[in-house]
């Protein structure tokens, strides 16, 4: 079969931002029930496996596949198709290379990483449950890179949506069968990990089968001289030697991997942490200290929502700041630039605010039984859930005018605050584990504060903050009090008892909230038709609003 069509760009990031929310819709679904499975205790095994694997995962799928996406993009323009499979097939080689590798590491040694990384010696059964996953996802980023690298996005997201999926459904019944045979928390946790391998199987099927299916006419050509686009009559295609394609490959992927997967790192640096200064400052035994970081990593669940609403937007608005400063337009890019943060700060201060004015019930019916911690937690975290999302847009301004190092040093600057505020307020015991939500809040707002001043630096006007911030912060602090106001009445409306009673209750807060929300910024006009025809399918959008 001939080359699939390629998609343009918007339609390409929009076929991506699909992906995204149905993937973490699932995830949602699966770790909801999967820490009401496992309980406090056993979540924290399961949390502290799955940030090692984050960083494995992260280097797998953030750098090398970018690089080969670049170098098919490029082969394919030249009309090198013999580079253009060579290329894949030696990144292949190496991808599986470098997965065996660490999937070696993880298999042979979880005792100590879970003992010494981690301070959590139960989540060893989990990290080695994990190894064969390592290895899975380096094999199946090599094939997304490469279709990706042809311009099409479409495997690339089912294939995800896939992954996830079967993922959930192995993992959750792999967990409850295990508990229910009686095999301990650990064993419970580890089939939940396990679950993640076997959707990893299904993910790496799939883009087998759709390579052979739709890229066969590229296969061919590879042992046959071809002539190249570029070439004159008579020439055959020359390709590059093995070992220039694996160094093109490291030195274009690894400094991208590495700047994606600092945060990925500090976050398991954290956990750590956590484990370590409840047990040996704030004094609390093991037991307890896996409980408390547990019902933190339930809490983490609902603080990593809001950031999926927000990527289509930072996907969207890219090529529009990169096209006016191509054009020399730096007014233009500095007033989309200010008109994006304004549709972020829109779009994600009401999903903060809901977070912690509602955390209660959010805790309490969606994790009965936990620890009492919970709702305080996530309070916090819906406040960092913010400046997480309005650092996402800041990236991706700073990004498309050129600026990109300046985030590696956000980051990094970040993730040191995060850890030294951990360090310092987890080791109190009155503030125990309400220590690690701060320290993330006070991370966040450190990193947006730096990345607003590379913005004023690097822009040609200061975006201004009060037309940012200002409506949506009315408009959301309006919608706050509405959902703590209808949340109380509720029970006088739906008399039901017990969990069941607050969650309808809080739906229908929620509910309710929303139509206010969305009446308020009709009104103040914090939204404008302008800014709604920035994003796919914002011009409906508008027209149902009846915006002018």
């Amino acid at each position: 079969m001939a080359k699939t069509r390629r998609q343009n760009y918007m339609h390409g990031a929009a076929i991506l931002t699909v992906g995204v929310i149905i993937m973490k819709v699932l995830g949602f679904i699966y770790k909801v029930p999967l820490g009401n499975i496992l309980g406090d205790e056993g979540y924290s095994m399961f949390m502290g496996a799955y940030s090692i694997y984050n960083i494995f995962f992260t280097l797998a799928t953030a750098g090398l596949p970018v690089a080969l996406s670049r170098m098919v993009a490029e082969a394919d323009a030249h009309g090198r198709i013999r580079q253009e499979e060579k290329t894949f097939r030696v990144a292949l080689a190496t991808f599986a290379v470098i997965g065996v590798l660490f999937s070696c590491v993880l298999f042979a040694f979880p005792e100590w990483l879970a003992a010494n990384y981690l301070e959590n010696p139960d989540a060893a059964m989990s990290i080695r449950a994990m190894a064969p996953a390592i290895l899975l996802v380096c094999l199946v980023s090599a094939y997304r890179g490469y279709c990706q690298g042809n311009g099409n996005m479409i495997p690339t997201t089912v294939d995800e949506v896939l992954e996830v999926l079967f993922k959930v459904i192995s993992g959750l019944i792999l967990a409850a069968l295990l508990l229910r045979s009686g095999k301990g928390l650990p064993v419970g946790s580890a089939g939940a990990i396990l679950g993640v391998s076997i959707g990893s199987v299904v993910s790496l099927g799939y883009m087998i089968v759709y390579k052979r299916r739709h890229y066969s006419a590229l296969a061919a050509p590879f042992t046959a001289g071809v002539i190249a686009r570029d070439m004159k009559e008579g020439e055959t295609e020359k390709t590059d030697s093995a070992g220039k394609i694996v160094k093109d490959l490291l030195t274009i992927g690894v400094p991208i991997a590495l700047g994606a997967c600092i945060m990925a790192i500090l976050n398991s640096v954290d956990s750590k942490l956590c484990m370590n200064r409840l047990q040996s400052a704030a004094h609390f035994s093991y037991f307890e200290a896996k409980v408390l970081y547990g019902v933190y990593g339930k809490a983490q669940t609902f603080f990593n929502l809001p950031a999926a609403f927000i990527t289509p937007l930072t996907i969207s608005i890219v090529p529009a700041i990169s096209a006016a400063f191509a054009r020399g337009d730096k007014e233009g890019a500095a007033k989309i630039s200010e008109d994006s943060m304004r549709i972020a700060a829109v779009i994600a201060m009401p999903m903060g605010v809901g977070l912690s004015v509602m955390s209660e019930p959010i805790m309490r019916g969606f994790y009965p039984g936990s620890h009492l911690a919970g709702p305080v937690l996530l309070a916090i975290m819906g406040a960092a859930a913010f400046f997480v999302c309005m650092l996402l847009m800041e990236n991706a301004v700073l990004q498309s005018s050129g600026k990109e190092k300046y985030t590696m040093i956000t980051m990094i600057v970040g993730g040191l605050v995060k850890i030294a505020v951990n360090w310092i307020l987890v080791a109190r015991r009155p503030i125990n584990i309400y220590g690690a939500p701060i320290g993330t809040l006070v991370s966040y707002v450190a990193m947006c504060a730096m990345n607003f001043v590379f913005m004023t630096a690097t822009l040609e006007r200061t975006p201004r903050l009060g037309r940012i911030l200002f409506k949506s912060a009315f408009c959301s602090t309006v919608m706050g009090f509405a959902a703590w106001a209808i949340y109380s009445l509720a029970p006088r409306v739906i008399p039901v008892p017990g969990r069941l009673g607050m969650l309808l209750c809080m739906f229908l807060a929620m509910a309710a909230a929303v139509a206010i929300y969305l009446v308020c910024v009709v009104a103040t006009s914090a939204v404008t038709r302008e800014d709604l025809e920035l994003i796919p399918g914002g011009s409906k959008i508008a027209t149902f609003l009846r915006m002018k």
